[in-house]
């Protein structure tokens, strides 16, 4: 796994001991990033369920403002940390349960990217996409990896659906806030 484009393109990064995480494959991320565009410049990026770092170092090398790391298994949290440091770009790491988080911070963000576990069920999937949907500006965009076959959650309100992709077993889904 290495960062893919921007400022620390080529850096490898290091995966979490363990089979707890599964990143997110090159292939899918190269063509989530260029999906996405012009949106991660300058962009606030939150990256929740973290593991290796591995969406927000790629934010942040791409010219993403700043990057929030939400992430409390122990072996990702030290993967995090080491690949924060070594890419240099900076990211602040929250040890903490995401829905604690969201529940807890008043922090807006343009970006979100959501990676939970493929175990997590569909309701808690949706509960943190509600939660989200306070956190982001009109224009702001949420990412959900989820396994492919799997039901898409409801959008919440004030979130709409903009685009569905499928690589592999993997199906990525992007809601964005438009003007009420």
């Amino acid at each position: 796994m290495r960062i893919i484009a921007g400022q620390a393109r080529g850096r490898r990064l290091r995966s979490p001991r363990g089979m707890a995480t599964r990143p997110m494959m090159d292939r899918a991320r190269e063509a989530l990033f260029s999906s996405l565009g012009e949106l991660i410049r300058a962009g606030r990026v939150l990256d929740l369920y973290a593991g290796s770092g591995s969406l927000g170092l790629e934010a942040l090398s791409r010219g993403a403002a700043s990057a929030v790391f939400v992430e409390q298994g122990r072996p990702a949290l030290e993967a995090l940390r080491e690949n924060i440091g070594m890419v240099g770009l900076g990211g602040r790491i929250v040890a903490e349960d995401v829905v604690r988080y969201l529940k807890s911070t008043g922090d807006q963000f343009d970006l979100v990217f959501v990676d939970p576990p493929y175990a997590l069920d569909l309701a808690s999937v949706s509960e943190i996409l509600t939660l989200i949907a306070g956190r982001i500006p009109v224009g702001g965009t949420v990412v959900l990896h989820r396994p492919d076959g799997e039901a898409e959650p409801d959008a919440p309100a004030g979130l709409s659906r903009v685009d569905t992709r499928r690589y592999g077993g993997t199906r990525l889904w992007r809601y964005e806030r438009k003007m009420p």
